[in-house]
């Protein structure tokens, strides 16, 4: 697959070393159309939680890198409309936003869990035709969400590494790469 799309995973190539913010790097494409992209990097957890940044919460949430573009703005993806309104369907069943105190109360009666909803700091924002330039660079690789909704609890740390096992032949040399070449 070439062509990305909305709900599609960005796979950064293992060509992206010393990009502190791509660097092996899984994105959900939250929306891809001809002004732009956006997306959340899936499995670059913070250090920080929940309750670190939001008052009102004793959540312990985990909080993810969602790129480098308002890295002060906090974003989330879920599984849950019936429960969060407001919302907006990305694709498979996961949705973006919707009403952040219905999810803090949510959260605080313990009405969903870390599996429903994943929170970021920041998003990943491709101006018009950046992302078709970054693809034909070979900087990422467009892979179906096979996962679908159920990516929000799949993603982790090891993401991309299972994503470069799954992609076979030379991925598989670079799954086992150390994240820095020069630590080789």
């Amino acid at each position: 697959m070439t062509k990305p799309e909305k709900g599609n995973l960005l796979i950064a190539e293992p060509s992206i070393i010393g990009d502190m913010s791509f660097n092996r790097a899984v994105i959900l494409l939250a929306d891809h159309n001809a002004l732009g992209s956006v997306g959340f990097i899936l499995n670059k957890p913070l250090d920080y939680n929940l309750k670190d940044l939001i008052d009102g919460t004793e959540s312990e949430f985990t909080v993810y890198n969602g790129g480098p573009v308002e890295q002060d703005n906090l974003y989330f993806i879920h599984k849950s409309p019936e429960l969060i309104p407001n919302s907006v369907e990305i694709s498979n069943g996961i949705f973006w936003g919707g009403d952040f105190n219905i999810v803090l109360d949510l959260i605080n009666n313990q009405k969903i869990s870390q599996d429903d909803i994943r929170f970021f700091l920041g998003y990943s924002g491709w101006a018009e035709q950046q992302l078709d330039s970054e693809l034909e660079s070979n900087a990422w690789l467009v892979s179906e969400n096979i996962y679908n909704n159920d990516i929000i609890a799949k993603s982790c740390n090891s993401f991309w590494r299972e994503k470069m096992l799954e992609l076979g032949g030379d991925y598989s040399i670079w799954s086992n790469a150390p994240e820095n070449p020069s630590y080789n």
